[in-house]
């Protein structure tokens, strides 16, 4: 028993001859509502940004998840193909986006930012991670609706037959990981959040950030179908897996100095 897919364009919207595609969509609806959001929130609780410094703050974590997304995939994921073909890692158009490399790229945007504009660090990380989770769930759903990054074989009454995953239905993986990494991981930050106690102490969002997401994609690798150009990097461990292990490691990190510095001030 399985779910048949369900028959989506690739194109989301088509006006003349151009398309934008659902991924292109994901991306720019995510990046335009985390924006308007970040911007309610700076002035909602007064954190000391001006409206330019937040179009700087929006371009840099943008560059950050274009250029470290697809020099992750292309280094972590691509195999030789791109070496064998240099100018396709320029084609971004073509699919292929790490989000551990756009992690690490949004890092070192806000870490130029932090500098340029003499603003804590940690500070905006916290700002900037509140409102990730619904990029991640928008890009989700659209790997659905793509039909790409399905999941594992299975007999799940909701499993689903995928055009590009062979005659066998699988775990939807990709809704996994919307509801576990977008919604849940959103919600849990929100309430967070609205602590005077969490405001106050720079970190316990961004920690929260990378343990909540590392731990949810470490649990949903076990659902979904490794790379094919990869499989497994050692037994059951896959790639997904290996790379979310420091940004476990960088977030208990994180949270442990933050609580500590807390307790010693106190």
């Amino acid at each position: 028993m399985y779910l048949d897919f369900p028959n989506f364009s690739p194109v989301a919207i088509q006006i003349g001859s151009f398309g934008l595609r659902w991924y292109a969509l994901a991306y720019l609806v995510g990046i335009i509502s985390a924006w308007w959001l970040t911007k309610r929130n700076i002035d909602k609780y007064n954190l000391g940004i001006s409206n330019a410094q937040l179009d700087d703050l929006v371009f840099y974590t943008t560059l950050g998840i274009i250029l470290g997304g697809r020099i992750g995939y292309v280094c972590c994921y691509g195999s030789d193909y791109f070496w064998k073909n240099p100018l396709e890692i320029f084609a971004i158009w073509h699919g292929g986006m790490s989000f551990h490399g756009g992690i690490v790229g949004v890092i070192l945007g806000l870490f130029y930012f932090s500098h340029k504009y003499k603003f804590p660090f940690l500070k905006i990380t916290d700002i900037v991670a509140l409102y990730v989770p619904i990029g991640i769930f928008l890009g989700r759903i659209a790997n659905f609706v793509n039909g790409e990054l399905w999941g594992r074989v299975t007999t799940v009454p909701w499993a689903v037959k995928f055009p590009s995953g062979g005659y066998l239905p699988r775990h939807p993986s990709q809704i996994y990981e919307a509801c576990l990494e977008g919604v849940l991981m959103f919600i849990v930050l929100s309430l967070l959040w609205k602590k005077d106690f969490v405001r106050k102490n720079s970190g316990i969002i961004s920690a929260m950030f990378l343990i909540i997401y590392t731990t949810s994609r470490i649990c949903m690798e076990v659902f979904r179908e490794p790379d094919a150009q990869i499989g497994f990097i050692y037994n059951f461990i896959t790639m997904g897996q290996l790379l979310s292990i420091p940004l476990l490691l960088v977030g208990l990190f994180i949270l442990y100095r933050t609580l500590k510095n807390i307790k010693i001030s106190q």
